[in-house]
């Protein structure tokens, strides 16, 4: 299991994240400043852990014909800038420089289509399981950085039920909001 590490943010790449390239991003917008980040979870199929389905889903690879579930998700392009897995390995798919694929149809203090000014952070879960303490410490260790390098963030953080409510649940009622703020606090004291 990896310990909970000290990240870097370099030019648009968390050092100390698996780096694994999606095809599903574009540029942001001429001139638009990073301002979000955004919570969701993820797991494939539903409720089940590992098996790198998640990240052949980032990737446009995965085989649709394996699990019921995959079938109803097939040709959808979907990305994040990193995922968090339940052993606390983070891995990145997208620059935060370039704008990720996460949030879909989104609002944010009133301003439409967060992808273009968020980062996306995936918490390998679901809406009805506990979220592991290591990813909560590698999750307050990541945005701690990530709040360095983009200070416009440092009070914008949203599930993704906050940003597209009545259409999405995600990260759900077992993310501890004040367990990981708490924990956020200590790693900027530090």
């Amino acid at each position: 299991m990896q310990s909970a590490a000290k990240f870097q943010v370099v030019n648009g790449q968390l050092i100390g994240a698996r780096q694994i390239s999606s095809p599903n991003y574009n540029q942001r917008p001429e001139d638009t400043e990073i301002q979000l980040i955004v919570i969701h979870n993820i797991s494939l199929p539903p409720s089940q852990f590992g098996g790198g389905y998640i990240e052949q889903f980032f990737q446009n690879q995965l085989d649709w014909s394996v699990h019921p579930y995959f079938q109803t998700i097939a040709g959808m392009q979907v990305s994040t800038h990193l995922l968090i897995l339940r052993t606390g390995e983070v891995l990145q798919f997208v620059n935060f420089n370039d704008r990720a694929w996460h949030a879909g149809r989104s609002s944010y203090l009133a301003k439409k289509e967060c992808n273009d000014y968020s980062i996306g952070i995936e918490l390998e879960g679901s809406d009805d399981t506990d979220f592991e303490d290591i990813q909560y410490q590698v999750l307050a260790d990541a945005v701690a950085s990530l709040q360095q390098a983009f200070p416009k963030i440092a009070h914008h953080l949203a599930g993704h039920s906050d940003i597209a409510s009545g259409r999405k649940t995600d990260p759900g009622p077992h993310f501890q909001w004040s367990y990981f703020r708490a924990l956020l606090a200590q790693k900027k004291q530090a």
